[in-house]
């Protein structure tokens, strides 16, 4: 009996490492935790082709929007650890969310990180019809009616929401938080004139910008992007206590086989150094910023987490 339990743990165990050598041997699915439109939809699109032609399999898109992207990432953490579920993922699933939210069915250590993908600041947008020209004009007006301003984000614990209250914070003002469920309808809000302002992602608003139906007042990085260099920094805005960017990176489920680890590390990397990924990605005011390896990344998390969950309990925010 005890014979054959071991020849049995061992064909398992077998079909197991023939599984992972022969990765991928079918389509893989990348989860993105806001609606199309967004960054993050924005960077997995983007990703999706050059890293199809690395792994020789199609790159299935799949967008669930929902909760500050905890839809997303617990969906990949419940999934099977083999490679063929992929989380696009920023500090909100992987820091933020985890600290406001006891009720979440998943933990940070349930997902394993491939690499940092990308980095961005966050733009400071308005509507043209408030007349405000400047983040001084911007914090004057909220001065001087604190919770007239409704400020649009991709969601309860985004880097917009975060983004947001940490210049409200600095600049000592008081400002309306309206969530929605992806960056898209946010700025969407925005145009409209519900809402009006957002700390937003630039390939939400790029393109409203250019077309004059957002004015950008800053970046939210202390100098000027050179990938937005038309836009001021914080320093120049007049604010430079306050600076913040945000990433985008890749995820698996915690337990996926190293060697599958590794295979998605290079074709990762790989694929975020195409001319075209690169080209994608400055169009939207985003360049790429990959990790050196999937254990710098792990360290990096670990860093980065301290600054996103200080902010998440300096703001008071809850999942509610």
């Amino acid at each position: 009996m005890m014979r054959s339990l071991m020849l049995l743990a061992a064909l398992a165990c077998g079909a197991a490492l023939d599984a992972s050598a022969q990765y991928p041997s079918k389509p893989i699915r990348v989860v993105v935790g806001f609606a199309p439109g967004g960054a993050a939809d924005t960077v997995a699109r983007a990703l999706s082709d050059p890293l199809g032609r690395e792994l020789g399999q199609p790159i299935i898109v799949e967008n669930r929007a929902g909760a500050g992207s905890s839809i997303a990432a617990e969906n990949v953490a419940r999934s099977a650890p083999d490679g063929y579920s992929v989380l696009i993922a920023s500090p909100s699933s992987i820091s933020v969310n985890p600290a406001i939210n006891a009720k979440l069915n998943y933990k940070p250590s349930d997902l394993l990180g491939i690499t940092k993908i990308s980095s961005s600041p966050l733009l400071i947008v308005v509507n043209p019809a408030t007349g405000i020209g400047s983040v001084k004009e911007l914090i004057a007006a909220a001065k001087k009616e604190p919770g007239k301003l409704n400020y649009a984000t991709s969601g309860v614990g985004s880097a917009p929401h975060f983004g947001a209250a940490h210049f409200s914070h600095v600049a000592r003002i008081q400002m309306v938080h309206v969530p929605f469920k992806g960056g898209s309808p946010a700025i969407t809000s925005v145009v409209a004139g519900d809402t009006q302002l957002s700390f937003a992602t630039p390939p939400s608003v790029l393109g409203m910008v250019k077309a004059n139906r957002l004015r950008a007042l800053a970046v939210t990085t202390l100098m000027r992007s050179p990938l937005m260099p038309e836009i001021p920094g914080m320093l120049e805005a007049g604010l430079p206590d306050y600076a913040m960017a945000f990433w985008y990176g890749v995820f698996v489920p915690a337990g996926t086989p190293q060697d599958v680890v590794k295979r998605l590390f290079d074709a990762v990397t790989r694929a975020a150094q195409s001319p075209e990924f690169k080209a994608a990605l400055a169009r939207e005011g985003t360049e790429v910023s990959l990790s050196s390896s999937t254990q710098e990344f792990t360290a990096f998390l670990a860093e980065d987490a301290k600054f996103w969950v200080k902010l998440a309990k300096d703001s008071g925010a809850t999942a509610d």
